[in-house]
């Protein structure tokens, strides 16, 4: 694998170079072995000097690469330069230069090169995320705490000592010129980034390998960072059904950027893999049925738990901006919003019902699960994937219906070539499918959900924009309920 730490590096450099996620001592790699199979096909004369030369970069690239890391995108293309390096190099072994007849040497270059273009496009499809620049002037700082209710028994486990415990990591503005190692994605260290990325990749089905380049990625925050001066309004937020509290750290960077303290949880025994202080790792138990009518009803429990674990949340950020803590004091809880992705959305409407703490709301694409009473007071924001045949007949209607009995300014915005993974980091890191990702790009999906979710936290815990339609119009089909 990589060095340690060399993701961040990696991202910012390898980007600009081909677009394709090689690292330069990659591209070196693809381009000596491309260069093998070429060799073949120059004059006779031309030839020596061009083989030996390949052949000693490409050696030399991978003695390297196997020093510093070695990913299963390069496989491939390890594998067509040794199949075409014997073609290459015995003519020059045999001191002479005669080459195998064309009719019998094309059909294997063009395997070999077949197998080397592999690797750069494996390397596209699934890369070293790059998360992008925050947009905001603060600085970002992250931290992780981790929080046990005393009175709430662990409904997942038998054991009627143990209690309800959440992990959640904080993204707030740092003060400016904070300095430090960037943080590392989707865990604290290394390890755990990597047992976060098997999981995720078992819980859709795919081997764990394909996933191998997402802990190398850093993020912008800085570990414990010093605050900015000020008090910030609090963004609570919920993963999707299996996700991670780092599902979204692109948006939550961004946020913070723009004055909001981010605190994203992770379910424990509903996540997909929870690492624990202790070191104990609780993988999900929240596992499909196949019967439609027993998965809603499984579905409504675990919004239900997840609401509860938001709720707790505030209470614990409410205590620690009161307590001896670097944090106390830049805590606005009076300013709050319940946030979530897909099942984490449906927990966010979940909350505002029960707990009128939460002054607004922010539904990315989730299905509105549990009971649909008493009405919503909160103004909410509900971003939707683009409606195809495909989509659940149902969630339309039952959204809209949400909207439509709240008593507060509601909005629904549909995003033109939004999928449901638009709304979280997966469009920097899985392959750029439609169906899977959208058609917005790894730029631009991460962009427009940050600009939509701000516009609608400074209009409504800010007094902000003072045409919120208008703004949130230019991102894609808008309807405007008014309670």
């Amino acid at each position: 694998m990589w060095a340690r730490g060399s993701g961040a590096e990696y991202g910012q450099v390898t980007d600009i170079i081909t677009g394709l996620n090689l690292s330069p001592l990659e591209v070196l790699t693809v381009l000596s072995a491309i260069s093998l199979v070429v060799a073949r096909w120059l004059p006779a004369a031309a030839r020596p000097r061009f083989t030996i030369a390949a052949g000693a970069v490409f050696l030399l690239s991978v003695v390297v690469l196997g020093v510093t890391g070695l990913r299963w995108q390069l496989l491939p293309v390890l594998a067509g330069a040794i199949v075409a390096a014997p073609f290459a190099i015995m003519p020059l072994v045999r001191g002479r230069a005669r080459r195998v007849r064309w009719w019998l040497a094309l059909p294997g270059s063009v395997v070999c090169a077949c197998l080397i273009i592999t690797g750069p496009v494996a390397a596209w499809a699934f890369p070293v995320p790059v998360l992008p620049e925050p947009s905001g002037d603060f600085a970002v700082g992250t931290r992780v705490l981790q929080w046990t209710d005393p009175d709430r028994p662990e409904t997942f486990t038998t054991d009627p000592q143990d209690r309800r415990t959440v992990v959640a990591q904080l993204w707030y503005p740092a003060r400016k010129g904070s300095t430090g190692p960037r943080a590392q994605y989707l865990g604290r260290t290394e390890d755990e980034a990597r047992t976060v990325a098997e999981a995720l990749a078992g819980g859709v089905g795919l081997p764990g390998f394909l996933f191998d380049g997402v802990p190398l990625a850093r993020t912008h925050a800085i570990p414990d960072a010093p605050a900015a001066d000020g008090r910030f309004p609090v963004v609570l937020f919920s993963p999707g059904s299996s996700g991670v509290r780092t599902q979204n750290t692109a948006w939550a960077e961004d946020l913070a950027s723009h004055g909001y303290v981010v605190a994203a949880l992770d379910h424990p025994y509903d996540s997909a893999a929870v690492v624990l202080a202790d070191g104990r790792t609780i993988t999900t138990a929240t596992v499909s049925s196949g019967d439609r009518d027993q998965d809603d009803h499984l579905a409504d429990d675990w919004t239900s738990i997840r609401a509860a674990d938001l709720s707790f949340a505030l209470t614990r950020l409410e205590a620690l901006d009161q307590a001896a803590d670097p944090l106390a004091g830049h805590l606005d809880t009076g300013r709050v919003a319940a946030t979530g992705h897909s099942m984490g959305g449906a927990a966010a409407l979940q909350a505002a019902r029960r707990d009128h703490r939460f002054d607004a709301v922010i539904d990315l694409d989730g299905y509105p699960r549990g009971p649909l009473s008493p009405d919503l007071s909160q103004p909410t924001l509900a971003l939707t994937q683009a409606i195809t045949p495909d989509t659940d007949p149902r969630y339309v209607p039952q959204l809209t219906d949400v909207l439509t009995r709240g008593t507060a300014k509601n909005y629904r915005l549909t995003i033109p070539g939004a999928a449901h993974l638009t709304f979280m980091d997966g469009p920097l890191y899985l392959p750029p499918l439609p169906s899977i990702v959208g058609t917005l790009g790894r730029t631009e999906s991460p962009h427009v959900v940050a600009a939509t979710s701000l516009a609608f936290l400074d209009s409504v815990l800010r007094n902000g924009s003072s045409d919120l339609t208008a703004t949130l119009s230019t991102y894609g089909e808008l309807t405007v309920f008014h309670g």
